[in-house]
């Protein structure tokens, strides 16, 4: 028998978090609650989870505390959708730069949310890691630089440390998942952001721009990012795992 998808929805009121965990039993996932991030970490400690409901606006350690610290251990791997009750854009990208793999504004369908969590679990498991990146390998190499997986950062061919943004570390590490291929716009907008709208479609640009400048890309020679006219981007160096120090 196939196993029911696990989502934990961390949220300080009970009547939402309780609405969202039976609305979600009843279209065939497992649901299970937590009020708090001391009662979510309880249960991370115990329980398998295929994707968490996180509320931004929770009194004491909010969601964007709960999300970045979630980004830094060892639940890094499980996607997170925000709830919150502001429809700010500021929120919305702070959310997503914390880790956010989605963000759903209160009041929320709970139609719209229970797709959206469907569309990140299946995005999950549709593009896996092509390369399998263990402790004694953490680190990813391509041209001058290497990519440390665990810590977020890039490291140059003196060490020297390249510090990246949450969204710049996603947009790379897509790339490297997948060399030699050309992403549309569409496809790195769902794969690093979680969203199908077109609202952030010329922010991919822009990203892409950023980590360009991280990686001392020249835009005219496009050593590493290359443009792909009237489709989108492709990465063209060459990928391989490396330990430390390598």
């Amino acid at each position: 028998m196939e196993s029911l998808d696990h989502v934990l929805v961390v949220d300080d009121d009970r009547e939402i978090r309780q609405m969202v965990a039976d609305y979600l039993q009843k279209n065939g996932l497992r649901a299970t609650t937590a009020a708090d991030g001391r009662e979510m970490r309880a249960l991370l400690d115990t329980h398998a989870f295929d994707l968490i409901v996180l509320d931004l606006m929770m009194p004491g350690e909010d969601g964007l505390s709960l999300a970045r610290n979630l980004r830094a251990g060892k639940h890094k791997a499980i996607p997170v959708i925000m709830l919150t009750a502001r429809d700010d854009a500021t929120d919305r990208i702070i959310g997503l730069e914390m880790g956010a793999d989605d963000y759903v504004t209160k009041p929320f369908s709970s139609r719209e949310l229970l797709a959206r969590i469907n569309a990140v679990i299946r995005r999950t498991r549709m593009l896996p890691p092509n390369l399998q990146v263990t402790e004694a390998s953490q680190f990813i190499a391509f041209g001058r630089w290497r990519l440390d997986t665990t810590a977020r950062h890039l490291l140059a061919q003196d060490d020297t440390v390249v510090a990246l943004s949450g969204a710049e570390f996603r947009l790379l590490r897509v790339f490297l998942d997948h060399p030699n291929r050309v992403l549309t716009r569409d496809q790195l907008l769902n794969l690093t952001q979680g969203r199908d709208a077109e609202l952030f479609e010329r922010s991919i640009d822009l990203l892409v721009s950023r980590l360009r400048q991280r990686l001392q890309d020249d835009a005219r020679e496009q050593q590493y990012i290359k443009t792909v006219r009237s489709e989108g981007y492709v990465f063209s160096a060459a990928v391989s795992l490396a330990g430390d120090g390598e």
